[in-house]
């Protein structure tokens, strides 16, 4: 349990605001397991029930036996009761900054849907911002709370883990903590350390870019792979091959991922959030965006010049953002079908854990009646698959080098 002398005028130690979704819930599961008395509150009452009936709302390996435990042992509560935030001295924001269709992110989101929870906001309290935020939005929370008048604190500790790795990298990743006050940044630090041992003391302004430098990093390192592969198959030659001669035994290239569709619901947004930060002065990062959300573009189009497209019928495998994850926000399968839905004489789409989409179809229907396949996601179920027709696989999850 955190250690705080304020702890009890509260009747819990942690409330999670929209704490029933993929960043929330781990994060909340792990607080209480390590002794917190947690509440989530979230405007869904449908993720709301599954967490009280200690059911995930959705796939996170590794953390329905501890939601089971914390539920049962009355650690873990939730409801769609803002006056909730008030019943707790941490409480933990986990909205995040939003990127409109024309790339230009919302800046007050966070505050606007703050208001909802304002009125139940008390003294001795800290707030702390856990999603990527656009750089200052720390700041301009600590001006909202400034002119409720309340006693307090703000701190910035963005998440980074991975989904699918939550209830591992929660305890293992160092954490960042920032805060404008001494205080703020104790009284954070030793949150979550009852987490993990590694805390790593930045400035709001200093934590606010390293989450957006951490997540754009990663999106134009996926870019930069996905060139080299369109450039290694326009000659006709295997990049993957190429990738693991360049990379065996040879350290510096040990971090160069492997081709695949770059998606999910961070990584466009983050790094169009840092061009804005930057005056859209980030060429780079545009390059970036145009090769990956390019490469459903570009593997339609090879293959529309090898097959007669508009009279077959294409499967996608795998319509999750990524391979081994339930979670279909901004996949570019979905991208590939609207493209195909335009290009080819049918399309038909299959996923082994994706529950959200009555549209899909089962994998046997669509190995029986496709002419083409295409792997969108790599999940490991697909790593056996035996096919009489050709299966174009970007993520070269097959293993057999096969080249659009």
């Amino acid at each position: 349990m955190p250690d705080s002398t304020s702890s009890s005028a509260f009747e819990r130690d942690v409330v999670v605001i929209g704490g029933g979704g993929h960043v929330g819930l781990p994060l909340a599961i792990a607080l209480a397991d390590r002794g917190s008395a947690v509440h989530v509150y979230d405007v869904s009452a449908d993720a709301v029930a599954a967490v009280n009936d200690a059911r995930l709302p959705f796939d996170e390996p590794g953390a329905l036996p501890v939601l089971k435990r914390v539920v049962a042992d009355g650690r873990l509560t939730a409801s769609t009761d803002p006056a909730s935030v008030g019943a707790a001295e941490h409480v933990i924001v986990v909205i995040g900054t939003p990127v409109d269709e024309h790339l230009n992110p919302d800046q007050t989101a966070i505050p606007r849907a703050l208001e909802t929870c304002a009125p139940y906001l008390r003294d001795g309290q800290i707030l702390i911002l856990r999603s990527t935020v656009y750089p200052g939005v720390t700041e301009l929370v600590e001006r909202m709370i400034a002119r409720l008048g309340v006693d307090v604190d703000v701190a910035f500790c963005p998440e980074r883990i991975a989904e699918g790795k939550a209830m591992t990298e929660l305890f293992e990743l160092p954490q960042i903590v920032s805060g404008r006050t001494e205080r703020s940044q104790r009284r954070a630090a030793t949150l979550f350390g009852t987490l993990t041992d590694k805390i790593v003391p930045l400035s709001p302004e200093e934590a606010e870019l390293a989450k957006l430098f951490t997540n754009t990093w990663r999106y134009i390192k996926f870019a930069a792979v996905n060139q080299f592969y369109m450039m290694a198959n326009d000659r006709g030659l295997d990049f993957e091959r190429i990738r693991q001669g360049l990379s065996q035994d040879y350290p510096r290239a040990a971090d160069m991922p492997g081709a695949g569709f770059a998606a999910g619901p961070c990584l466009f947004k983050d790094a169009m959030q840092l061009a804005a930060f930057h005056n859209n002065n980030f060429t780079l990062g545009y390059a970036a965006m145009t090769t990956n959300e390019g490469l459903p573009l570009y593997v339609v189009d090879r293959l529309d010049s090898q097959y007669d497209l508009k009279n077959m019928t294409v499967g996608i495998l795998g319509m999750a953002f990524k391979g081994g994850s339930d979670d279909i926000r901004s996949s570019l399968s979905y991208k590939l079908k609207r493209i195909l839905k335009f290009k080819a004489g049918a399309v038909l789409c299959t996923d082994p854990l994706v529950t959200t989409d009555a549209s899909l179809v089962s994998l046997e229907e669509v190995l029986e009646k496709a002419d083409l396949l295409i792997i969108g996601a790599p999940h490991p179920e697909y790593r056996d698959l035996r096919s009489e027709v050709p299966v174009a696989d970007i993520w070269n999850i097959l293993g057999n080098g096969v080249r659009i």
